[in-house]
């Protein structure tokens, strides 16, 4: 999941302290709501720490009931090797959902399928299954961005 939508600046102008805007948070509590009519049922949720990341899996925390684990690796710059090197240290994990930027998920996303790029909207949703982490050995099951979560009951 790509963060929601977030301030363009922040009051410290550190790109890391950038939150969630008024419109992003309500956004995201919708996504989420429809993420829970989606019966996910997680065994992990993790974050980068950047604020707008945080902030964002906090909401998906709350309404998906599920505790939520912060990773540095995720933060800006996240790539094939650290979401493996990540992941595998959750080997027992099936059902991992990692909340962070882009343009790392489109990257990370066409590196696990072997396809091309796609575009990830703030508050869009990936799923992605694989057997093993390897380049190219996983399938994209759905990719759904913002307003389509937000419809689903």
């Amino acid at each position: 999941m790509r963060h929601g939508i977030a301030a363009d600046t922040s009051p410290d102008g550190n790109d890391a302290s950038r939150a969630l805007t008024k419109e992003g948070i309500s956004k995201m509590r919708e996504v989420a709501r429809g993420l829970r009519g989606l019966n996910l049922h997680l065994d992990v949720l993790l974050s980068s720490p950047l604020v707008r990341a945080h902030e964002t899996a906090q909401i998906v925390a709350r309404e998906l009931k599920i505790s939520l684990q912060l990773a540095d690796e995720l933060s800006s710059g996240c790539d094939l090797p650290q979401l493996f090197s990540l992941l595998g240290e959750h080997r027992i994990a099936e059902r991992v959902m990692v909340v962070g930027h882009e343009p790392d998920f489109s990257s990370m996303i066409a590196g696990l399928t072997g396809g091309s790029s796609v575009l990830m909207k703030k508050g869009g949703l990936a799923r992605v299954d694989t057997e093993r982490l390897e380049a190219g050995a996983g399938t994209l099951v759905w990719l759904m961005p913002p307003r389509v979560m937000r419809s689903v009951e």
